[in-house]
């Protein structure tokens, strides 16, 4: 699905850099050219033969590295981008793109970017928390940036809290979400069901069906990859709701009926694949 893109990931100086070399696998898998960018600390957690294995291309570590083509790398590099990502993003890096300073390779060609830039912040949940940091991620959002929000759970320092990068799996279907598809249905509402219905017979029993809720899941997905504004109407499901779609959780086919009914006007388009 990412055949033809070029993903620039930056990996920087936290613990969390061993989920990227996960993240750099599934880019890849997906077809897409991926080149990374290590801070020295980076280096320290993880080696850059790792990614270059993985991706075929040399990881660029140093600005004033003698060994390339006659070229301005960094620039060249920002030439070919179709997205950044920069993945874990550590509290200094962050501080260092949102007040534009290029003092190595990744923030160097990051500030020659004019693609979209997503960004995943991992430190600790007081650094994360920090007001200064709070304030360089809003500064970020109001330059262009997506900032994806960090996970909660212990921390490597053995904290309980907010600051985890998400799974590779989160990531990628972050990239997916930008660079899928064309955005044809931007500015178009969508409504989609999905999944069963259960009607109690009593305190304990209910009526069912066997749907899974994929279908339906799927195609809001696709929708919103494509630019669309998504609510999805989902019975009961096993499924992880998706990302960039408002999702209305409902059980009874009546509860389906009011959800869908009231929203329906707004539509432009509703499927109906509950």
């Amino acid at each position: 699905m990412l055949k033809g893109k070029t993903v620039l990931l930056g990996v920087t100086g936290g613990i969390a850099c061993y989920k990227s070399a996960g993240l750099a696998s599934a880019l890849v898998k997906q077809g897409a050219n991926v080149q990374v960018l290590m801070t020295r600390n980076a280096t320290e957690f993880i080696g850059p033969h790792t990614f270059e294995s993985l991706t075929g291309n040399r990881v660029s570590v140093d600005t004033f590295d003698r060994n390339y083509q006659f070229q301005v790398e960094h620039i060249a590099l920002a030439d070919q981008a179709d997205l950044v990502l920069v993945a874990p993003a550590t509290a200094n890096v962050l501080a260092k793109l949102a007040h534009g300073l290029a003092d190595d390779m990744l923030t160097t060609t990051v500030l020659a970017c004019d693609c979209p830039k997503i960004a995943a912040p991992a430190m600790n949940t007081r650094m994360y928390e920090n007001p200064v940091t709070q304030d360089n991620l809003a500064l970020l959002r109001r330059y262009g940036w997506e900032i994806v929000e960090p996970a909660s759970g212990r921390l490597a320092c053995g904290a309980m809290g907010r600051g985890k990068m998400p799974e590779p799996e989160e990531l990628l279907e972050t990239v997916l979400h930008a660079l899928s598809h064309a955005k044809d249905m931007e500015g178009l509402k969508v409504l989609v069901t999905a999944g069963p219905t259960q009607e109690a017979l009593d305190p304990v029993r209910c009526l069912t069906n066997h749907s899974t809720g994929r279908m339906g899941y799927a195609v809001a997905r696709a929708a919103a990859a494509r630019g669309a504004e998504v609510t999805l109407v989902s019975g009961p499901t096993a499924l992880k709701k998706p990302a960039y779609v408002e999702t209305v959780d409902v059980v009874s086919a009546q509860d389906m009926f009011e959800a869908v009914t009231a929203r329906a006007p707004e539509q432009d388009i509703i499927i109906k694949a509950a």
